[in-house]
């Protein structure tokens, strides 16, 4: 009996996880193909929460370093940066990860990364209180939007 009942409870935190990160959500996630030798690829999407959240960390097992960046043309030269404090998303707003601007940058890849493929990323998110959600997403592989 008591085994049963840490089972209900087990399953019943389960749900409760779930839910809590039921509010984010991920849509149009593609990743850059690549050539063979190639070391690194972005990851585009678009991101909506119902409350404040901000996307501290991404991971993807096909990339041995994964950040959120940032590019932007100053005086005329391209930069591109790390932002290591995170990407906020207000509420209620849709924030996309695109090429030219905010992305998540795949770096020291652990292999050519076809179009077609499916690359497996995983999101987390500060919420509220300091409270963590972990979104996890499988994103296209190919040399264009897919959603465009």
């Amino acid at each position: 009996m008591k085994l049963l009942r840490a089972r209900v409870v087990a399953v019943a935190l389960l749900g409760m996880a779930t839910l809590a990160c039921a509010h984010i959500k991920v849509t149009s996630a593609w990743v850059r193909a690549t050539v063979p030798g190639q070391q690194a690829t972005g990851a585009f999407m678009k991101i909506t929460s119902t409350e404040a959240v901000k996307l501290s960390l991404v991971s993807s097992p096909a990339a041995g370093i994964s950040e959120i960046h940032e590019m932007k043309i100053v005086g005329g030269v391209m930069k591109m940066r790390a932002l290591p404090s995170g990407l906020d998303i207000p509420a209620n707003k849709a924030v996309e990860l695109s090429s030219g601007g905010v992305h998540v940058m795949m770096m020291d890849l652990k292999q050519t990364i076809s179009a077609g493929q499916s690359v497996p990323l995983e999101l987390r998110f500060t919420r509220a209180k300091g409270h963590m959600a972990t979104v996890s997403v499988v994103a296209k592989a190919g040399f264009a939007d897919p959603f465009n």
